[in-house]
């Protein structure tokens, strides 16, 4: 365990923070931190030693990956040391075993049950339990595990008149998600796009998907051209509350870069729905994409803090820190929603000394620049 900062006798809160090396750490540490209702002790963790976030938070170690028989006693005992109130997690591979041991933890373990995180998890469920439940925001799919289930799958989706995706059921960020476009000119695909643009043909991606010992699990579904927005929302048992959509008007590998905080009262309704008919607890991401018609559909639900959420802090609503509140048993405020609020995401870089303390150009503990005159 290594300290950064001293206080945390002061605080009046201590979070054990998981993913510190996660891309929306550092927005989420900036939500906890503008809140003058009280002063937060963060401990982050994170698999990787050179993680960024343990620049950012006032104590940091690493752990073993969330499938690792060693990961939970090793954040039960970061955990038990540090005097931990919350235990709020970052990264999708962490909140079921979290959830499965959360009797380990005197602090609140901020994810749902493990029944509703088997759901939200594995998008095939999810499309099933939203059809099942008569959600109207369920896409068409198909869930396949053979080339021969595949090709009818996307044969019944309409290609190659109409485009098609396919991802794995389970998987975070983009991975595997790719959208199948008979009409796609490779030459002109090749010169404009990015190489991690997702579009690509059936010929292309059959060897590809048959190359390997079995089959892989895919859920193939309707191709969506319209709109995509994340929904964030604070599930509390009984109540969901606030629940605010935001335009994900630019992305880079899956990830927010531009947007608007927009009123979309038929994403605040399903969301809200959503949320209470699977149980959820927290903060709750869903993600949706409209289609041709102009009607939304899910694309899939994160069961957890979404990494751009400091985009609601800005629009007036801290979502990190009422669900905080939520899991010291506090109520929750009133919020004005500043509706049309924008933002635009930056890089920012963190450095190393030799002896490899993480330090920001403008931080205190950045070493003097060669060349500085005394």
């Amino acid at each position: 365990m290594h300290r950064r900062l001293t206080g945390a006798d002061d605080a009046d809160c201590t979070v054990l923070m998981t993913g510190a090396g996660a891309p929306g750490a550092a927005g989420i540490l900036k939500s906890l931190r503008t809140t003058a209702e009280r002063t937060f002790h963060v401990v982050g963790v994170d698999m990787n030693d050179d993680a960024y976030g343990f620049a950012l938070v006032d104590e940091h170690a690493t752990v073993p990956a969330g499938k690792a028989d060693e990961y939970v006693p090793r954040m039960a005992d970061i955990a038990a040391r540090v005097d931990a109130d919350v235990i709020l997690p970052l990264t999708t591979a962490e909140i079921e075993p979290l959830s499965a041991a959360r009797e380990t933890f005197d602090g609140t373990v901020m994810v749902s049950r493990q029944e509703s995180l088997a759901v939200a998890n594995d998008k095939g469920q999810l499309y099933e339990f939203l059809d099942q439940e008569g959600f109207d925001v369920a896409p068409a799919y198909h869930r396949v595990d053979t080339e021969t289930e595949f090709l009818a799958a996307v044969d019944a989706l309409g290609y190659p008149e109409q485009p098609v995706c396919f991802k794995p059921p389970v998987a975070s960020g983009m991975r595997g998600f790719r959208v199948l476009r008979a009409d796609a000119n490779r030459l002109d695909r090749f010169l404009r796009s990015k190489p991690e643009s997702p579009v690509t043909t059936l010929e292309a991606v059959r060897p590809i998907l048959s190359s390997g010992a079995s089959f892989p699990e895919l859920i193939v579904m309707e191709y969506l051209p319209g709109e995509e927005y994340s929904v964030d929302a604070l599930a509390m048992g009984d109540t969901v509350g606030p629940v605010i959509p935001r335009s994900r008007r630019r992305t880079r590998a899956g990830i927010s870069f531009a947007g608007t905080v927009d009123r979309r009262e038929e994403l605040i309704e399903a969301a809200t729905a959503i949320c209470n008919r699977l149980g959820l607890r927290y903060n709750i991401n869903l993600q949706f994409k409209y289609d041709a018609e102009g009607q939304p559909k899910v694309i899939e639900i994160n069961p957890r803090v979404a990494g751009t959420i400091v985009m609601c802090a800005g629009a007036g609503v801290n979502l990190p820190y009422l669900g905080v509140k939520h899991a010291l048993g506090e109520s929750i405020p009133p919020v004005e929603i500043q509706w049309g609020t924008r933002m635009a995401r930056y890089w920012q870089e963190v450095f190393r000394t030799p002896e490899g303390e993480p330090y920001h150009l403008e931080s205190s503990h950045a070493p003097s620049q060669v060349g500085d005159s005394t």
